[in-house]
């Protein structure tokens, strides 16, 4: 099941919410945990039990570590952290490894390994690492261990940010599982922020989908091919996963909860570092605390530093996926801090002309790293290089003859959307306007929104079945 389908809108999630406020709150978290799990089960009911036994064996730690001295629940962390990680590595690399090994052994001339007959449970990258950090909090006494299994079930399964985050640390939701607010203006403020997210997905990143599906399956993409691909990825992967995220809070909202923001206008960046605080940010801040400076962080060291930040990096890419397009990613953008620490830019930012080409050069480099996140491998990715180099002339080999229409006109509209609306309306709440004239631009932005909504439930209901990108990771 998925935001993005009939199922959802129109039977899941009323029936929970009507079931949700009926429920007296000291019964919520049950009917999250609830309707989590019918949620999760409803693609793989087997693996929900993989995902009940790591709840559980993660709660049982966070109490084995918040009763053992310093020493003794350093040792049950390692024990946590090493089966988390061994978890996600099986399912999500193993065949991956396999893979390698055969191209090895078949240099040498030796018969290839067999795969291993294993499918990657949906949302496993996610809330393994919300198991990892409530591990490491209650270690490190930044947050007591939770008190009712069924809070702590229902915060590994809260079903907005289940499958693609964002990544949640239970010490932020604690305070919010003891108490919070149902009202309608809560509710309100979410039942926009999931317009907006399902509007994004179904509006703009479906339909940017076709243009990129071509353009990478060119196999001589001209100059003009390999870039309307590279830009439109960007932006359906920026809008299909802000899409999600924004859904994600949205529902939050409407249960109560307020979850962590997962981006904050990227492409405004002005260097790399800026893009990392801005995009992915649970993910970033998440990569921060949890391996950065464990690792030693802004060491005295400028060496250190630099091996820190390109290490974290470099799992950041490796996360994404069993794929060597995601190593070269990740390592890419760990020389790019690197570069950018050793040169102090980044952390500066300059306004007017300057300003603008330093972001104008900070997407172009994005929509050309990104090009290599897309492609189905490192040959790939080169290939969509050597288009964007001209290399295969300006045409390629006339995959332009069927660019779909409407994916052409969607890129201008989703850099509009990017670079003039959002940053009018990015952080704001309908209903909360200070003065007349923001009222007005809110009446006017609900008038706008509630038609675009009935257009994208439309469109969805005419359309085959789309999931969003970050299911894969």
């Amino acid at each position: 099941m998925v935001f993005s389908s009939p199922i959802f809108l129109f039977a899941f999630l009323p029936l929970f919410l009507m079931v949700y406020y009926l429920t007296p709150f000291r019964g919520k978290s049950y009917v999250i945990l609830g309707g989590s799990y019918l949620f999760y089960a409803w693609w793989r009911p087997d693996y929900l039990l993989l995902f009940v036994g790591l709840t559980a064996w993660n709660y049982l730690l966070g109490i084995i570590i918040a009763n053992k001295v310093q020493s003794t629940a350093r040792k049950w962390l390692t024990l946590g952290v090493v089966s988390n990680v061994s978890t996600l590595c099986y399912f999500k690399y193993t065949n991956f490894g396999i893979s390698n090994l055969n191209e090895i052994l078949a240099f040498l001339g030796s018969g290839p390994l067999p795969l291993a007959d294993i499918i990657l449970p949906i949302g496993i990258s996610f809330y393994l690492f919300h198991c990892i950090s409530y591990l490491v909090d209650i270690y490190r006494k930044d947050a007591e261990p939770v008190t009712r299994f069924a809070d702590f079930a229902a915060f590994i399964a809260l079903f907005p940010q289940l499958v693609a985050g964002p990544i949640l640390r239970y010490k932020d939701l604690d305070p919010q599982f003891r108490h919070r607010e149902h009202n309608w203006e809560m509710f309100s403020i979410g039942a926009m922020r999931f317009i907006q997210g399902f509007a994004k997905k179904v509006l703009i990143a479906d339909t940017l989908a076709p243009l990129v599906d071509m353009c990478f399956s060119s196999p001589e993409p001209g100059f003009v091919d390999s870039w309307l691909g590279g830009l439109a990825f960007t932006a359906q992967l920026y809008f299909d996963f802000s899409g999600y995220s924004s859904m994600a809070v949205g529902l939050g909202y409407m249960m109560g909860f307020k979850l962590t923001e997962n981006f904050n206008m990227p492409f405004l960046s002005q260097s790399f570092s800026e893009f990392w605080r801005r995009w992915h940010i649970s993910l970033s801040s998440w990569l921060r605390d949890y391996v950065y400076i464990p690792m030693g962080g802004n060491s005295p060291s400028a060496r250190k530093t630099y091996r820190n930040l390109f290490i974290t990096m470099l799992i950041s890419g490796v996360w994404h996926g069993a794929n060597w397009t995601f190593v070269v990613v990740g390592a890419f953008y760990g020389v790019l801090l690197c570069f950018e620490r050793s040169t102090g830019l980044s952390n500066r930012r300059t306004t007017g002309l300057q300003g603008a080409l330093r972001t104008v050069f900070v997407m172009a480099v994005t929509v050309c790293v990104l090009s290599m996140f897309r492609a189905p491998s490192v040959p790939d990715g080169l290939r969509m290089y050597a288009g964007m180099a001209g290399l295969n002339g300006w045409m390629g080999d006339g995959v332009h003859l069927f660019y779909p229409m409407l994916s052409l006109l969607m890129i201008p509209v989703a850099y509009l959307l990017v670079y003039v609306v959002e940053p009018l309306y990015i952080g704001r709440q309908p209903y909360v306007a200070a003065n007349p004239w923001q009222q007005r631009a809110d009446l006017a932005y609900l008038a706008v929104a509630i038609p675009v909504f009935a257009l994208a439930v439309s469109r969805l209901l005419a359309q085959s079945y789309s999931p969003f990108l970050y299911f894969a990771f």
